[in-house]
């Protein structure tokens, strides 16, 4: 079993797209207040700060929406993949290995599990968000992205959060997962 086009239609046309609409509606607004001079730095509240605030839940709502939407629609064939293949492998024992830590790590999150270049390490590392604004790592770039929010999959699978993590390496894109890593890398 698969994630659905009525699960992929649902995510991606209303929930996606709400995100892409909110994150223009902000950054208009900040435009707005930064040219009427009326913006107050203030960290308690601010209008300001709420709109920082709420500019990068929005903002990361889209990317990571679209870095997962990416990686879907393959076939599962690791093998398209040697690169990342070998990373994953050197890092963890053996591709097998790497998603089994994958898949228990996005069993933990709340919101996002997330293989990424870390620039800084110059390695791959994995993180967890439990929103869309908590749990990234500047200097990380996103190789491999994991919609862990029930949305994702309560359609398909219900409660059932392993199904669906199974069914998501199922239907992986490595070649386009392989593509986010060279280039991730520098290559």
């Amino acid at each position: 079993m698969g994630i659905s086009a009525k699960t992929l239609a649902i995510h991606h046309d209303k929930l996606y797209a709400g995100y892409v609409k909110k994150s223009d509606e902000i950054g208009e607004k900040l435009v707005a207040l930064r040219t009427s001079g009326q913006y107050e730095g203030n960290a308690t509240y601010s209008e300001l700060r709420a709109l920082k605030d709420a500019e990068t839940f929005a903002v990361n709502g889209v990317y990571l929406h679209e870095w997962y939407f990416d990686v879907l629609g393959g076939d599962g064939a690791v093998d398209k993949a040697p690169e990342l293949s070998k990373a994953l492998a050197e890092k963890w024992g053996s591709v097998e290995e790497g998603l089994k830590y994958f898949s228990a790590c996005a069993m933990a999150a709340r919101g996002w599990s997330v293989l990424a270049w870390d620039t800084k390490a110059g390695a791959l590392k994995h993180y967890n968000g439990d929103a869309h604004n908590q749990g990234g790592v500047w200097g990380c770039l996103p190789v491999i992205v994991l919609d862990v929010y029930e949305h994702a999959y309560f359609i398909d699978f219900g409660s059932d959060r392993k199904a669906y993590i199974e069914a998501f390496w199922k239907n992986f894109n490595w070649t386009k997962a392989e593509e986010l890593y060279l280039a991730a890398k520098g290559r």
